[in-house]
């Protein structure tokens, strides 16, 4: 059974930077899509990046193209969220999940996903 557990959520002024871990225990990373997804208050859950299982390449959403970086660490079993130039609508809680997946598509919603960590908190104000 995978687990996934974020970390690295805080309070961060605008334009500023954070980095957030995903932890996966129960497998390796290999054959897994992995997605960040954010809700933030009162709004639905949307995925805005996702790296694929095959070709390890990253897809992410306007919103955050160009300041948010997807990366997956095979030696430490992590993806990482390197969130730069943050701003007050970044303002969410960070959901990591994955889908054991054979192909290079990238997935964002969330329907596809059977994995989910608890999430972390990031707020963006001055």
């Amino acid at each position: 059974q995978l687990q996934l557990v974020e970390s690295g959520g805080d309070l961060v002024q605008p334009g500023g930077s954070l980095k957030l871990s995903c932890k996966v225990s129960g497998s390796t990373l290999t054959h897994y899509t992995f997605a960040w997804f954010r809700q933030a208050p009162g709004k639905e859950r949307e995925g805005i990046a996702c790296n694929t299982a095959v070709g390890d390449s990253a897809h992410y959403v306007d919103a955050v193209k160009g300041r948010f970086t997807i990366s997956r660490d095979n030696t430490k079993n992590t993806v990482d969220l390197q969130m730069t130039s943050l701003k007050a609508e970044d303002t969410a809680v960070y959901y990591c999940a994955a889908v054991i997946s054979l192909s290079g598509q990238p997935l964002l919603e969330s329907h596809w996903y059977d994995y989910w960590g608890q999430g972390t908190q990031v707020t963006v104000s001055s």
